[in-house]
């Protein structure tokens, strides 16, 4: 009897990347002004790999400028998917509730419930105290995410965030050197999430597919810098799940070479130096639905682009 293979929508591949890129071309390195990034977005949602992107990575702030110039380019036809965007705070979370309210408000009148919905928000906390306060400030359906200092307390951070039913976020990366996290530490972070049963999602520095030395800016003279790569964060998050080791996870964050990864129809072996592991699709697709559900990145023709070049998309 033949072996029947997995739809494509079961394959790793297309778990690992399906809706895990929202978009973040406002913010650095990019920093693209509005237009630029609006014009982007709607150029990669009706492309081939349109089915990587996730949400569109907006500023409360600058929801009114957002709408003034996605309104032309915004499906309006009854059943059309909306374009769905992630707020970021402003740290005046009653002043970011109105702006959220009344941008989607705006657009169930205009667009008869299509168009667009801003049904996700990001902000920051420092503290368990921090994390309490900004629940209680937040409408419970708004789908939240709170960002979280991968230091020694990221235990308690994350264990209160799952007190709150919220969602956790962490940042690996940035502009300059210093800003990028141990590997040890993000493995903290991803331990506590899977063991405190809490959703997360991660963003800065992570628009390339695998670990490496790359420029920090798109400036000509920009310096460079080690990265972690969105497929190792993905991996090392699906070793833990899978039962291994700490150990095991970073090992798999500091992977650079793709020829140590195979990724077949029925999952992903990664051939580490202490013998191989598997992680299988099943695992996977856990990870993708309760684990860690997107990436923001500032680019989203490098995560494409350098996926395909590896053969992996």
């Amino acid at each position: 009897m033949p072996v029947r293979l997995p739809p494509l929508t079961e394959r790793p591949t297309r778990i690992l990347l399906e809706g895990l890129v929202d978009y973040a071309g406002l913010y650095p390195p990019a920093a693209l002004t509005m237009p630029a990034a609006v014009r982007n977005y709607a150029h990669y949602r009706a492309g081939g790999s349109g089915w990587v992107l996730g949400r569109f990575v907006c500023p409360a702030t600058a929801l009114e400028t957002f709408s003034e110039l996605a309104d032309p380019l915004l499906p309006r036809d009854a059943g059309a998917i909306p374009w769905r965007l992630s707020v970021t705070g402003s740290g005046d979370v009653a002043a970011d509730m109105v702006a959220i309210a009344a941008f989607n408000e705006r657009h169930r009148v205009c667009f008869d419930e299509c168009g667009a919905i801003a049904d996700c928000y990001e902000l920051k906390a420092e503290s368990a105290e921090d994390i309490a306060r900004l629940h209680e400030a937040v409408p419970r359906e708004l789908l939240t995410y709170i960002e979280v200092p991968l230091d020694d307390r990221v235990q308690e951070l994350v264990a209160a965030i799952a007190l709150t039913g919220r969602r956790a976020k962490m940042r690996a990366g940035g502009t300059v050197s210093s800003a990028f996290p141990t590997a040890s530490r993000i493995v903290a972070f991803l331990r506590a999430c899977l063991e405190h049963h809490v959703t997360a999602k991660a963003t800065a520095g992570l628009h390339h597919p695998l670990r490496g030395s790359y420029r920090l800016t798109y400036e000509p003279d920009a310096a460079t810098g080690r990265m972690f790569g969105f497929f190792n964060v993905l991996l090392a998050a699906g070793v833990l799940a899978d039962g291994g080791s700490d150990a095991q996870a970073i090992g798999m964050l500091e992977e650079s070479n793709a020829e140590q990864i195979v990724m077949s129809d029925a999952d992903v072996v990664w051939q580490s130096e202490g013998g191989a592991v598997r992680v299988d699709r099943a695992t996977l697709q856990r990870v993708r639905d309760r684990m860690l559900v997107g990436v923001g990145s500032c680019s989203f023709t490098e995560p494409v682009d350098e996926s395909r070049a590896l053969g992996w998309l």
